[in-house]
């Protein structure tokens, strides 16, 4: 959902709860955990945060706090959805003067002891179609992993329309999301 101003909290609770009782606009759910679909861009960005199990833990509960979003022009609503299955949250984006909505349900959650993480799906209220995964890992090796896994295609007339744009935008995300990831846990500045 496009807005020429930034949308109240009760805007977003109201359209979060529409939002929570439809489904979600792809086919292929928990796809991010294999093998993502055909006729879907992927995108994966993946980056080495540092090492060992205090860095590990650092990263998961910067996950929880969903401090890979915390990145100035994109937030989520509200800002403290738990990381559960089934949780619906909003992504609120700003850019050029616009205001962007939309809505995403979390459809998996992974955690175990060197491995933490979740995927969201895209639900009617999200300009684009697909799902999305964060994950922070301890390798064996010491090093922690964080890793954005996600493919989507348009889901709004004017997504097809700045299509390059909107491509240019999805790679800042990711870009941004690594330093706020490594921010969260000490290993650089947010941008």
């Amino acid at each position: 959902m496009f807005l020429f101003r930034k949308p109240s909290p009760h805007f977003i609770r109201a359209f979060l709860d529409v939002q929570a009782r439809l489904n979600l606009t792809y086919p292929a759910v928990g796809a991010t955990a294999g093998k993502p679909p055909l006729g879907f861009v992927v995108d994966h960005t993946r980056i080495k945060l540092g090492e060992g199990e205090k860095l590990f833990q650092a990263a998961k509960a910067g996950l929880e706090r969903w401090d890979h979003f915390r990145l100035g022009w994109v937030e989520t609503c509200p800002p403290d959805t738990p990381i559960q299955v089934g949780q619906v949250v909003a992504v609120l984006a700003h850019s050029l003067g616009i205001w962007c909505l939309n809505a995403c349900r979390i459809v998996y959650v992974m955690d175990e002891p060197r491995k933490f993480g979740f995927a969201y799906g895209t639900l009617p209220g999200h300009v684009e179609s697909g799902e999305e995964r964060f994950t922070v890992e301890w390798h064996e090796d010491d090093a922690v992993w964080y890793d954005i896994l996600a493919f989507s295609r348009p889901n709004h007339f004017l997504v097809r329309l700045g299509y390059p744009l909107v491509r240019r935008l999805q790679k800042r995300f990711a870009r941004d999301s690594v330093a706020a990831m490594k921010g969260a846990v000490g290993s650089g500045n947010p941008s």
